[in-house]
């Protein structure tokens, strides 16, 4: 539909505003997951498969020893054998197992043919150097380690929309993966708009305040797998802020703090309609960080968060996060939501859903959640010693302490 000179959107009045849920919805209606390329296995952490990784071997490639023992044939014991050889780990057994013998075994090392079990060290007695006692019965196949019993040749081992990590990189390289195909990093481009603007470092001049939006969003989007670049801040004046979106527009998504709201010096929305971006939603029904918009343009997707730091920090959270991982098409892209007991009363909003800052802690067997004090969009130094957002859905009287209540990781 389209909103007279601003482009296209959604939701203009505060009665028709989205829901998170819906929002989100209509970002990833956008998404186009990004082209493939071959990444090698040592710099592949953190990257998302975009196709199945397959083993290159069987794994365990040969049937081994789960412990340091002796192989055997299971119907040779109970009984006193006669050892036969050594195996270490590393090295082929030099002959079959012959019937009525044993062969002494590391950990990992080849089970012999002929051999269908081991026997644990701690459970022999050995009298000399070449005969072992056998006390007890073992079954076929106790302590062996068959060929294959992890991963067969060819057999996936992490499957596509797979994000890599510590277990998934021992894995693939334990099956003999060097390289995998994984979707490109999205490359996102961050800017901070505002003319009370000041890095950190500088001498803060009359009205300014320090910049922090850009390097938190720019934090979150990194840890999400994104190639992120910082634009220099940029005044509220059309020609830089023309300037600065263009040249973030060449990114698969940019990312604009501030200038979104109804203000005389808000520019952002506008100046993006006239480049071209197609507005899909303007404002959601969330506190904080209602005047959060949406577009595109082409291909690169367009997000506008409030200036306050805490409300873009839940806009990132809830949308830009999402996004980013959604183009590496990982395959459940939204945050998930925790269970847990609230530990004070939260009044509801009428017409929005809350998400406040709080401290999670385990209590026994549950998770307990503790609001902060200090719940103010601009508190973003009340908001670092917060882990969670609490959702509290819009509604009238209060959710009660003890009750249960869904929230998200924030770090």
């Amino acid at each position: 539909m389209t909103v007279s000179g601003i482009g296209l959107g959604y939701a203009r009045d505060v009665g028709d505003l989205l829901t998170f849920e819906q929002a989100q919805a209509r970002v990833l209606e956008q998404i186009r997951v990004l082209d493939s390329e071959r990444v090698a296995l040592g710099a592949a952490v953190g990257r998302v498969t975009a196709a199945p990784a397959a083993s290159v071997v069987d794994l365990p490639p040969f049937a081994s020893s789960a412990m340091d023992g002796y192989a055997v044939r299971a119907v040779d014991v109970p009984g006193t054998l006669p050892i036969g050889g050594r195996i270490a780990a590393g090295r082929p057994s030099v002959r079959p197992l012959a019937a009525g013998e044993t062969m002494e075994i590391s950990t990992g090392g080849v089970v012999p043919d002929g051999a269908d079990a081991v026997v644990p060290v701690e459970s022999v007695v050995q009298h000399d150097n070449e005969t072992v006692e056998f006390p007890e019965a073992v079954v076929s196949g106790a302590n062996v380690r068959p060929r294959g019993g992890d991963a067969t040749a060819g057999s996936a081992v992490v499957d596509a929309g797979v994000v890599l990590g510590a277990a998934q990189i021992g894995a693939l390289a334990a099956a003999g993966v060097a390289e995998l195909e994984c979707a490109r990093r999205p490359r996102v481009a961050v800017l901070a708009t505002g003319t009370e603007l000041a890095r950190p470092g500088e001498q803060l001049a009359p009205g300014q305040v320090y910049e922090a939006n850009a390097v938190m969003l720019a934090a979150a989007l990194a840890a999400a797998g994104a190639e992120v670049e910082q634009l220099p801040a940029v005044a509220d004046a059309e020609a830089a802020h023309r300037a600065a979106i263009e040249r973030g527009l060449a990114a698969d998504v940019l990312v604009t703090s501030g200038g979104v709201s109804v203000g005389p010096h808000d520019l952002v929305r506008a100046i993006e309609a006239e480049l071209g971006v197609e507005e899909i939603f303007w404002r959601v029904a969330m506190r904080p960080g209602k005047p959060v918009s949406f577009g595109v343009r082409g291909a690169t997707l367009v997000f506008g968060l409030p200036g306050n730091p805490v409300s873009s920090l839940v806009g990132c959270v809830l949308f830009v996060v999402p996004a980013v991982r959604a183009l590496q098409g990982v395959r459940d892209p939204l945050p998930p939501f925790a269970d847990g007991v609230l530990a004070s009363a939260l009044r509801r909003n009428p017409a929005r859903d809350d998400f406040v800052r709080a401290r999670v802690r385990r209590d026994g067997n549950d998770t307990t959640v503790e609001p902060i004090v200090g719940q103010e969009s601009h508190m973003i130094a009340r908001a670092a010693a917060a882990n969670a957002l609490v959702h509290i859905a819009r509604g009238d009287g209060e959710v009660a302490a003890g009750e249960r209540v869904a929230w998200l990781a924030l770090n």
